[in-house]
Order: C-alpha cells, then sequence, then structure tokens
C-alpha cells in the first residue's frame, strides 16, 4: 500500500507546479508581442528620373515616382522559391500623347488634266514614356529592382538636325531594360546613351526608399 500512494503523491505534485504556469500562459493578454512584418509587404518607393545633356549641360530633367505596396503579385515570381528572393510586388507607369502627323497625297483636279489636287489626312504618333518595375528583397536589408523603361519624344522644329525636314515632326526613342541591387535610400545610374543623331546623351537614375 505505501508505494502506489507514494507514485501517486509524485503525480499530484508535478500538476501543481505545471498548472501555475499554463494559468499565467493563458492570461497573458493579447498583442503584447509584434511580429515583424514580412519582407514581401515592405511599402517601397522607386524613383525614375531621366535626364538630358547637351556635352556638360544638362537641358532636360524629368522625375518619375512609382509606388510599391507590397503583398505579391503571384505568377512566375521567386516568391515560393526556398530561401530565395522574395517578390514584393510590381508597378508600371505610361505616361504620354499622340502628335499628329500629317500625310499628303496628291490626285488629279480632272481626268488627264495636269494639275492637281493635295488631299492632307493625319496619322497620330504615340510619345511619352513608359515603366515597368518589379522589385524582389534579398540578403543583407537590399532589393533587387528590375526596371524596363520607353521613352520617346519629338525632335525641336527649332534646331539643324541632320536627316530632318523643317515643319515635319522627328522623332526619337531609346529603351533599357536592366536589374540592380539597391539599399534603402540608394541611387544607382540605370544607363547612359548619346543619341547620334542630335548628340544629347540621355542619363537614367533609379533611388530605392522604403516608406517609413
Amino acid at each position: 500500500m505505501t508505494r502506489p500512494l507514494a507514485t501517486l503523491g509524485v503525480v499530484a505534485f508535478g500538476f501543481v507546479l505545471a498548472a501555475p504556469a499554463l494559468a499565467g500562459a493563458q492570461d497573458k493578454p493579447a498583442g503584447t508581442v509584434t511580429a515583424k512584418p514580412p519582407a514581401a509587404h515592405v511599402p517601397l518607393k522607386i524613383q525614375v528620373v531621366i535626364s538630358r545633356y547637351q556635352g556638360e549641360k544638362k537641358i532636360s530633367s524629368l522625375p518619375y515616382s512609382l509606388s510599391i505596396t507590397g503583398g505579391g503579385g503571384g505568377g512566375t515570381t521567386p516568391e515560393s522559391m526556398a530561401n530565395g528572393p522574395s517578390f514584393i510586388g510590381r508597378a508600371n507607369l505610361r505616361m504620354g500623347a499622340k502628335v499628329p502627323v500629317a500625310a499628303t497625297t496628291y490626285t488629279p483636279i480632272a481626268a488627264g488634266g495636269a494639275n492637281v489636287n493635295p488631299l492632307v489626312s493625319y496619322q497620330y504618333q504615340d510619345v511619352g514614356t513608359n515603366i515597368d518595375s518589379q522589385v524582389w528583397s534579398v540578403e543583407d536589408g537590399r532589393f533587387r529592382v528590375e526596371i524596363t523603361i520607353e521613352d520617346s519624344s519629338v525632335y525641336p522644329d527649332d534646331k539643324d538636325i541632320p536627316g530632318t525636314v523643317k515643319g515635319n515632326p522627328s522623332f526619337r526613342s531609346f529603351r533599357g531594360s536592366d536589374s540592380m541591387l539597391l539599399r534603402d535610400g540608394a541611387t544607382a545610374q540605370f544607363t547612359t546613351a548619346t543619341d547620334k543623331v542630335s548628340g544629347e546623351t540621355v542619363r537614367v537614375d533609379v533611388t530605392l526608399t522604403v516608406v517609413k
């Protein structure tokens, strides 16, 4: 009889010790520990600045800003890769206008006549800026930014540019696609290119900022 009672006393004692700990865990107020949000939900701002230079002189500078709130984009992104980059999100920008371009055709005024009748019609050419951006978070607090930029504009008609005709619009365009690693607040040069017709140099700078 003595041995079974001793065993029962040990079990009961162990339960008394565990009960306060369990009660303390249940009584702990909710929300006292705030989990750090995952990188995929970090709000970011991407600023793209397209500048044009004539030699060392800056002649124009156009800034564009894109916000990426996060939440992922699904699809075929690397979001599902184990221990790999974490996909944050994507942003797209479309800004431009349609420029009328005159097209003149000539038809005879009368059958067999020498005179011709000019007929003017217009076609519209798209000009503007398209920016596509995707961002992943990688190690050491850095972000991988992939950007594609398409920019088109009209040559100024007041300049003597070889191969252009006064009064008729001439168009220029460039397209660039690249990937870069940036930290919060860092700026990197996306691309530099020189227009072989006008001699102007196009420079594109990209800045990434984590929105606090």
